[in-house]
């Protein structure tokens, strides 16, 4: 008879911890430091609209390069049973390019952008084989644990290495620094440090599931990983449900990462202070960490469906609520009500996605489930920033969310999810 695998067993908490490890890049540079020094600093020479519209395009452009790129390394890391080493080479791309923001100079917005975009195609990239290795680590039983377990991880650590770096931004003397600027500059290198030590339990304790790879060329690597992408697309368009549900997750999903991403340069362009913003994201990670275990919880016990339900249709309150926020003690409750759904959204979709997944086609699947939500974020950041620029006002991006998230809500009810 097969063991059960235990909910928190060593092999769960190694794994879960690299959440807890590049969590500190979405958090201290992706959600937080980054879009308010990018404009500030690296684009103070470009208005308001035109750096927000510059911060949009960067997100799209990474999220489109990660697309080009996913369902390929999916199919590569399934043929060659390397999920580990691909996710480690993507972790040194991200900390690698994280770290080198050090060396940006003010101004040099353009190089920042590129920078920031290695980084983000590092960070997803690597979510594509730490998604995947859930299979190995939990039982379809406990896998929408398991999952909540990783994204509530990924809300500590990356809060708890937040918190650190809003007190070297608000006291940089007591870390002998000489300014505010060179607080963010050194939490980017802290950054780096973070994602890249806390990776190692996945590295020492996380299991891959062995398999036969004969060794081969290059050459024939990319054509058989090409012809598994193609038969892979085509299997997915047989699974009807599992299409509808990817459909809806790529609605969502486009716009919880838009809102990840431009939340804190929406409250600058509203003109809230920079530490209020710092403050309300940190709001959002530690309102987080139990909500999305609660989550979790609470979707075992009274349905996957109907918690995505009230995830998505709280946001689509955000955005309404974002039509008439006008103080700070508005955007708290906007970053608490974020963190109380956020993660577990998040959570709940990848338990969803992992029970519909055909056996031996775990990271090939999971690349086409990363894909579907890195597209989503070619489109979403960019209408923003667009839409931001063409009427000159912050409020009118944040509605137009709406158009995602109104048809992925109505797209979830076509689709039959099996409740654990």
């Amino acid at each position: 008879m097969k063991r059960e695998k235990k909910i928190l067993s060593k092999e769960v908490i190694s794994w879960a911890f690299y959440d807890w490890a590049n969590s500190a890049f979405a958090t201290t540079v992706m959600a937080g430091f980054f879009p308010l020094f990018f404009k500030s600093f690296w684009a103070s020479n470009l208005t308001d609209a035109e750096s927000t519209g510059m911060l949009g395009i960067a997100n799209s452009l990474s999220g489109l390069l990660i697309v080009l790129i996913a369902p390929f390394l999916g199919a590569v890391a399934d043929i060659t049973f390397k999920k580990k080493y691909l996710l480690v080479f993507f972790m040194i791309i991200g900390t690698g390019s994280t770290a080198s923001f050090f060396l940006i100079q003010q101004g040099d917005w353009i190089l920042a952008m590129r920078a920031y975009i290695f980084a983000c195609i590092g960070f997803s990239g690597g979510n594509i084989f730490y998604d995947s290795l859930i299979i190995n680590v939990s039982s379809e039983q406990s896998r929408n644990k398991v999952s909540a377990f990783g994204y509530a991880m990924g809300y500590l650590g990356g809060g708890l290495l937040f918190v650190l770096n809003v007190f070297m931004y608000l006291q940089p003397a007591v870390f002998g620094l000489a300014s505010q600027v060179d607080a963010i500059l050194f939490s980017f290198l802290s950054v780096a440090v973070w994602w890249s030590f806390f990776t190692l339990p996945l590295i020492r304790y996380v299991k891959e599931k062995s398999g036969l790879f004969e060794k081969t060329s290059s050459i024939n690597l990319i054509k058989k990983s090409f012809f598994r992408v193609v038969q892979t697309f085509r299997e997915i368009r047989e699974y009807k449900n599992l299409f509808y549900f990817l459909i809806a997750y790529w609605l969502y999903m486009d716009g919880i990462d838009t809102v990840v991403r431009m939340a804190l340069a929406f409250g600058a362009d509203i003109g809230l202070a920079t530490s209020e913003l710092i403050v309300a994201l940190i709001i959002t990670q530690f309102v987080g960490f139990p909500a999305t275990i609660g989550f979790g919880f609470l979707a075992d016990r009274y349905g996957l469906k109907l918690l995505l339900y009230v995830g998505i249709g709280m946001y689509i309150c955000i955005c309404f609520g974002g039509l008439v926020i006008s103080s700070i003690y508005g955007f708290y409750i906007m970053a608490a009500i974020i963190g109380l759904v956020q993660g577990g959204v998040q959570s709940v979709s990848r338990a969803v996605f992992s029970t519909m997944i055909p056996e031996g086609k775990d990271s090939e699947f999971f690349g086409f489930y990363n894909l579907v939500g890195k597209s989503a974020v070619i489109f979403g950041p960019a209408m923003v920033g667009i839409v931001n620029y063409l009427f000159n006002d912050p409020r009118a991006g944040i509605i137009s969310l709406l158009i995602l998230f109104i048809p992925g809500l109505l797209m979830l009810r076509m689709v039959q999810i099996k409740e654990q």
